[in-house]
């Protein structure tokens, strides 16, 4: 099974740090920065770090494990984090690069009730997790427990 990686990704303004994806042939839609887990990384949480490096251009806090999901790309690992600076201009991902993959804009959006309802948010059922994690935290996501983590 593939394993991928992904982050909600908190600024100190309390955005979040999410991809605004065009591809040829599709709606808009939004998505986690990550990726898949590759042979060289230590762990799961090494694969984070390397990731958005690559896709967001800066080093994050990892919090917690918030979800795991199982869906057609492969089991998919989502952990909570914090990022204090980034540069769009340091991202080095070779997605960035391929025309065929269409666009990935970073943008800094509130995680809120009402954004969550305003966008397409992949994968599917991401954006019902993420409403639940807000209304059982009363907005502060790092006040809920995370997941325990298996080796790997």
């Amino acid at each position: 099974m593939t394993v991928r990686v992904r982050a909600i990704v908190l600024t100190p303004t309390d955005g979040w740090l999410v991809f605004r994806r065009t591809r040829p042939g599709r709606d808009v839609y939004w998505s986690l920065p990550g990726g898949g887990v590759e042979p060289d990384d230590a762990d799961r949480r090494a694969a984070l770090l390397r990731e958005m490096r690559e896709e967001v251009g800066g080093a994050v806090l990892i919090h917690s494990l918030r979800h795991i999901l199982d869906t057609p790309a492969g089991q998919q690992h989502i952990y909570l984090c914090r990022i204090e600076t980034w540069r769009e201009a340091e991202r080095t991902g070779l997605e960035f690069s391929d025309p065929a993959a269409g666009e990935y804009l970073l943008e800094t959006r509130r995680l809120d009730h009402e954004t969550l309802a305003a966008i397409t948010l992949s994968p599917p059922g991401l954006a019902d997790l993420l409403a639940d994690d807000l209304r059982r935290s009363g907005g502060n996501l790092f006040s809920l427990p995370g997941l325990q983590e298996g080796p790997g």
